[in-house]
């Protein structure tokens, strides 16, 4: 079969399972994805600009708080539709648009991802999935009852060398693999100017739809280089911190090649928060059941940020790298181990005498923005399917509840979404939204 009368056999063997919305709307081979964006600036700006260089997308709608990024992205895209409020998006424009890219902050991502996936809208939406274990699960769940096309924006996934290291582990080439240890230690640029939380507010900045802002959150004064635009993550109301940042680009490398369940217990080593804060630094231990990859029936992953760097006497440096660098991953097989520093890098196999550049699998280039279009027309899976981005959000919120329960092993119970030997722990797995803003089955 050539590539078109694969693809369309490959859609007719789907049909019964899936019910693509957009393909019912966009029958063509020809046909334009009409896509809405919530959340235009910052690296929602970035996903929206991302998903429209696919030929076949048109940006119909724009959607944000504030004036400023809302105002410029209508200069690039002046047909789209423009509002505040994603529950008006979703309320009077849905019939508009077939797919749905979200990019705001932490605390406002479960509602309006649930409400467009029963929408029957495909949806792009960045990482973390959640800011809460149960908001992952509902959108996790919702999507596969929808049938619609989803992608986690945890881009990393799609690149070379990512994808290279998960062939490595899965091939074998270093045995079994043993243990796994992460490190995050670039400076948190996005720390809050101001911690104090003063009972008088500052002067909402012209544009701003403060109340829109907070969402499901409950009412607080806006306060200067406090919350927005940048410094919502360090806040436990409206983020998960640095591990919640960044471990779902970190953890999914691992998680993939080793097929991970959700972890058995975890335990945060160093000292935890307690404030309105999340801490700025922390020692992170996950222990997950083993698979047919890993050594033993546990495999352990350990993760590090805030310059708390790993024992370096466990990490072995390919030559020509002098120093640890501020990110990375070093796998600890039967044989030998991989590093792989963060980002576009290359994995190497250490020792590196004993496997060759030769023995390296090569990997074809893969946009994971266009990944997610092309699935929608193509009627498949995306490369981050919620199925795959779920679960992996889920263990690194796991990790990160532990820096508020800090000192002890917690034993979580994933099935029934619920730490087994601390209800301190498990008052953090689910949050309540304000009148306004609940939606069926969240809050």
């Amino acid at each position: 079969m050539n590539r078109r009368q694969f693809l369309r056999h490959s859609i007719a063997a789907t049909a019964g399972v899936f019910a693509f919305p957009a393909i019912l709307r966009a029958t063509s081979p020809n046909s334009t994805l009409q896509v809405a964006c919530i959340g235009v600036g910052g690296m929602g700006g970035g996903t929206m600009k991302s998903v429209a260089s696919h030929p076949r997308v048109k940006i119909v709608a724009l959607c944000d708080v504030d004036d400023k990024p809302l105002n410029l992205a209508a200069k690039t895209f002046p047909e789209a539709s423009k509002c505040k409020d994603w529950r008006e998006l979703l309320n009077r424009h849905a019939k508009e648009f077939d797919a749905v890219t979200i990019g705001t902050p932490d605390h406002t991502h479960a509602g309006p991802a649930v409400r467009a996936i029963r929408a029957k809208k495909h949806v792009y939406l960045q990482k973390p999935m959640a800011s809460t274990l149960h908001e992952c699960r509902v959108i996790t769940q919702e999507a596969a009852k929808a049938g619609v096309v989803t992608q986690l924006g945890n881009q990393g996934r799609s690149s070379i060398e990512s994808r290279m290291a998960v062939e490595l582990i899965r091939s074998g080439a270093i045995g079994k693999i043993k243990e796994v240890i992460l490190w995050e230690n670039k400076n948190l640029n996005w720390w809050p100017k101001n911690t104090e939380l003063r009972p008088t507010a500052d002067p909402v900045p012209e544009g701003l739809d403060w109340d829109l802002w907070l969402g499901p959150c409950q009412p607080r004064p806006y306060l200067e280089g406090t919350y927005h635009p940048k410094q919502w993550r360090a806040w436990f109301d409206f983020g998960v911190g640095e591990m919640g940042d960044m471990g779902c680009h970190h953890f999914d490398t691992t998680f993939d090649a080793l097929k991970l369940g959700a972890p058995l217990r975890v335990r945060q080593t160093t000292p935890g928060s307690s404030g309105p804060l999340w801490g700025k630094q922390r020692i992170v231990e996950l222990i997950f059941a083993g698979t047919p990859m890993t050594a033993g029936k546990t495999v352990q992953l350990t993760w590090h940020d805030g310059d708390l760097r790993p024992d370096l006497s466990r990490i072995i440096l390919p030559k020509g790298i002098e120093k640890v660098p501020l990110s990375g991953t070093f796998w600890i097989g039967e044989r030998g181990s991989i590093y792989k520093t963060y980002g576009s890098a290359r994995p190497f196999v250490l020792p590196e005498e004993n496997f060759p550049p030769e023995k390296y699998p090569r990997q074809q280039a893969r946009n994971h923005y266009h990944d997610w279009v092309d699935a929608i027309l193509e009627g498949r899976k995306s490369c981050a399917d919620f199925s795959h981005g779920g679960p992996l959000t889920e263990a690194v919120l796991v990790g990160a509840v532990a820096d508020r329960v800090a000192g002890q092993w917690l034993e979580w119970d994933g099935k029934a979404l619920r730490f087994k030997n601390s209800a301190e722990a498990t008052k953090l797995v689910r949050r309540a939204y304000r009148e306004g803003w609940k939606v069926a089955g969240l809050g």
